[in-house]
């Protein structure tokens, strides 16, 4: 099992450094925000205005540098099975590196990803009705043609540079107490929780109650697979986390919550109606778990929050609604 070091994460930030954009962080309670007096303070990570639309650019673009600069990245390029976040980051990536990627997708992949993926320049290949048969037929292309696989989440150059994520926010925000992040596979948390740990700030790691691959091995001890079925799947639908992102919530200052759909579906409408941030599920689910009531995780007094808000793409035609 692979323990990612803040050594990586700073390594990771050095190396993808003027590489992607920067996250903005906008303050939203507290003094001199205008809204209504708070007993905490609330900061929202901007990540969804990241090329591609999703913090995947980050780990995308250190996984190709980083080999890059070990002269392990092949002629024949990258190639990954996804046509979600990951595969739109690893084809723009590789666009900006100069190499060759190679999008594996099943035959009913909505034709607006394969056709942004091509807007990357990726040559993307339809393969077989379910994600399964398309990852095995990335893994025989990599095997038969020497070309790089990539994954979505589980690799320590892909967490890492997720993790840069936390740097940026704490730069912004010096004296934060506590980041909270949705959780699908685990990359994002595994990086986030590396740098916060290194710094003693608080990671609340938010998943849907149907959708809770590391909550789940957190119960078990292990890694165990899961069942998916929440609106947020089409980012955070990992049948299981990684071993990394396992290692990392053991630390004590993690907390795993979980959330109901309905609440994500509710944090959506508030980002929107409130901010006019249109944001996929995956990035309303860390708003869930602050957010009303009954939400998982309450701020005490004082506390310094941010809350990543991680992807955008999403169809916001409902929200208009």
């Amino acid at each position: 099992m692979h323990h990612l070091s803040y050594g990586e994460v700073k390594t990771a930030a050095e190396r993808i450094d003027g590489l992607v954009r920067p996250v903005t962080v906008a303050p939203v309670l507290g003094p001199g925000t205008g809204a209504p007096r708070s007993p905490y303070r609330l900061w929202l990570a901007l990540e969804f205005l990241q090329h591609t639309g999703s913090f995947k650019a980050r780990g995308a673009r250190n996984f190709l540098a980083a080999h890059r600069e070990d002269g392990s990245l092949p002629e024949t390029g990258v190639t990954i099975a996804s046509g979600g976040n990951a595969g739109l980051a690893c084809a723009w990536a590789a666009r900006e590196q100069g190499v060759p990627a190679t999008v594996f997708l099943p035959e009913n992949a909505p034709r607006v990803k394969v056709a942004r993926l091509r807007s990357y320049g990726a040559e993307v290949r339809l393969t077989g009705s379910e994600y399964a048969e398309a990852a095995a037929a990335c893994e025989e292309f990599a095997q038969s043609t020497g070309a790089l696989r990539s994954h979505a989440y589980d690799h320590p150059l892909i967490a890492a540079g997720a993790g840069t994520l936390l740097e940026e926010i704490r730069a912004q925000v010096p004296d934060l107490d506590t980041v909270v992040v949705s959780v699908g596979g685990g990359g994002l948390f595994a990086g986030v929780a590396a740098a916060a740990q290194h710094h003693g700030i608080r990671v609340v790691a938010v998943e849907p109650e149907n959708c809770r691959a590391l909550n789940a091995a957190l119960e078990a001890g292990r890694v165990v697979d899961v069942p998916v079925d929440s609106v947020a799947a089409d980012s955070l639908g990992a049948r299981r986390a990684t071993p990394m992102a396992h290692a990392a919530a053991a630390h004590r200052n993690v907390r795993s919550v979980l959330v109901q759909d309905s609440a994500v579906v509710a944090a959506r409408d508030t980002l929107w109606n409130e901010h006019r941030l249109a944001v996929e599920h995956a990035a309303a689910t860390a708003m869930a778990g602050i957010l009303g009531e009954t939400a998982p995780y309450t701020p005490s007094d004082g506390e310094r929050v941010a809350v990543v808000l991680c992807g955008a793409n999403t169809d916001p035609g409902d929200l208009a609604a």
